[in-house]
């Protein structure tokens, strides 16, 4: 059964699935769109350009649309474990079947279909976004869920203590922003909890009991709080931070410590996966028999939860045979200019030199990451041997400071830098670096978010990782996403190329072949 699924609303996403194999999921973002931002034409055009065969079944992911006064449903809506909906249609005049199911249900079927083990009888999920903070016993294969809500608007909560420390923020009729959430658990690792006060721990709580909700944010309510505009990089703002992310966590860690389901796996999907710190908690804290997080495990993964939803619906299992390489070939659409780039082919060795040398590199190999992890196909690369290296790339994104930036590290080398040595090619968890000669890769409260490499999953990459630690002995390096500030991965050679020549970055790896800057 061939499956084209589209996920509407922010995050938008096309997902393509071929009798149990995903084909492809392109996400709105991709290709240099704003962020989070909808399905735009270009990628409907790409999604049907890429599809090897007409799909017998559209399924269209369930969301909402705001109108004066009340919510209204786009397909099945956005809450509920059993709406699901099946018509006939038709699709560019073949006749197709229409499935809908709810945005709660496409994270629960990514999540299930994705994990190690699938089809899985019996697991539980947890769903931590912007609006869902639940629990949920899955059984007899999904088709039995049952729900168990701990709290809402959990994401939204996080998000909403970095706009009220921050002066921009409008005191009205703006929603948490969805970049902050990362921004703030950047900001937890400088804040020691020691020493809240109790008007700070107040504010924390009342964040966090309030029922009003979150969308919009209602930041004038707080004007007597001490952290109101107090800065986000503020002593105050930091331990509310730290204070804030320990009371959410723990609040989610209690109830899963009263349902009693050690015998059975977590699966952890929606934006609050992307924490990897509260990943580390989870990993460590003995109440499941393990514990998997999906590279796309915020919204960039709806689409493809619907797409199973439906194959599920249709008789098919609960389960996909993926890559994390499964978005849209990288786009040769110009060639680079001769009078101002050479072009030869890629030398781990020589390029391991440039690297060490403090240059930054343009690492682009084959189809883009799905999730919004840039894994070794859509890379900046460079030392992390130089403190100096942080601040350069932070410059070159035009991030704050205080962000920092993650390794990718040979997978055999794990335990000789970073504890615990967590093999996860995701980038999904917080390690303690256990050395002080990775300063670049070192966050201030000593830890990494460490993607682990494998020469089986990514050969070119681990060449030159291997390549590097012949030169230095570390077979580390630092990586973020090779993106323009606010938009998604790069992916045409004419827009790497502007881009290069923007930022300043001389070197470029595309598939091979090394394109060197020739300065005049």
């Amino acid at each position: 059964m061939r499956i084209l699924s589209l996920k509407p609303g922010h995050d938008g996403a096309a997902a393509y699935v071929d009798d149990g194999h995903l084909v492809y999921s392109l996400e709105a973002e991709k290709d240099s769109f704003e962020r989070y931002g909808e399905i735009t034409a270009s990628l409907v055009a790409q999604a049907a350009e890429l599809a090897p065969a007409p799909p017998d079944v559209v399924a269209i992911g369930g969301w909402h649309k705001f109108l004066p006064g009340f919510q209204s449903r786009i397909a099945a809506g956005y809450n509920g474990t059993n709406l699901v909906s099946v018509t006939d249609g038709r699709f560019f005049g073949t006749p197709v079947q229409v499935f809908s199911s709810t945005h709660e249900r496409s994270h629960l079927f990514c999540a299930a279909a994705l994990a190690p083990g699938a089809p899985l009888e019996r697991c539980v999920i947890l769903i931590w976004e912007g609006v869902t903070g639940a629990f949920y016993e899955w059984s007899d294969y999904g088709a039995v869920i049952t729900r168990n809500h701990v709290m809402s608007q959990p994401g939204a909560r996080y998000a909403a203590l970095f706009a009220l420390a921050d002066p921009t923020f409008p005191d009205e009729g703006s929603d948490p922003r969805m970049e902050d959430a990362g921004k703030l658990m950047a900001l937890t690792a400088f804040g020691d909890t020691t020493g809240t006060t109790a008007e700070e721990q107040a504010t924390v709580d009342r964040l966090l009991l309030t029922r009003e909700s979150m969308y919009p944010f209602a930041k004038s309510q707080y004007r007597e709080s001490p952290l109101y505009n107090c800065g986000v990089t503020s002593e105050r703002c930091t331990r509310a931070a730290r204070y804030l992310s320990d009371k959410i966590f723990s609040a989610f860690h209690d109830a899963a410590a009263m349902s009693g389901h050690r015998d059975m796996p977590l699966l952890i999907v929606g934006g609050c996966g992307l924490n990897c710190e509260w990943n580390r908690r989870w990993r460590e804290s003995g109440l499941f028999s393990e514990v998997f997080v999906p590279p796309c495990t915020n919204d960039s993964g709806s689409a493809i939860g619907t797409a199973v939803d439906a194959a599920r619906y249709f008789g098919e299992p609960c389960k996909l045979s993926w890559s994390v390489f499964a978005g849209a070939p990288f786009r040769c659409d110009e060639a680079a200019d001769d009078r101002l780039w050479s072009s030869q082919p890629y030398d781990p060795r020589h390029l391991a030199e440039v690297l060490e040398a403090g240059r930054v590199v343009a690492w682009v190999h084959g189809r883009y990451e799905i999730g919004p992890r840039a894994l070794g196909h859509r890379s900046l690369l460079a030392s992390p041997l130089h403190a100096k290296s942080r601040d350069q790339l932070n410059a070159i994104k035009r991030r704050a400071e205080y962000r920092p930036i993650a390794p990718v590290c040979l997978a055999e080398e794990l335990d000789r830098w970073f504890d615990p040595p967590i093999d996860d090619p995701y980038m999904l968890y917080f390690s303690h670096v256990t050395t002080d000669a990775l300063p670049a890769i070192t966050h201030v409260d000593g830890t990494a978010r460490v993607q682990s490499v494998h020469e089986s999953e990514l050969p070119e990459l681990d060449g030159l990782l291997r390549a590097f630690a012949a030169r230095t002995g570390y077979g580390v390096l630092c990586n973020t996403s090779l993106n323009f500030p606010g938009r998604g991965f790069i992916n045409s050679m004419s827009e790497l190329l502007a881009y290069c020549e923007l930022v300043g970055v001389a070197d470029a790896v595309v598939d091979g072949v090394w394109h060197r800057r020739l300065w005049p």
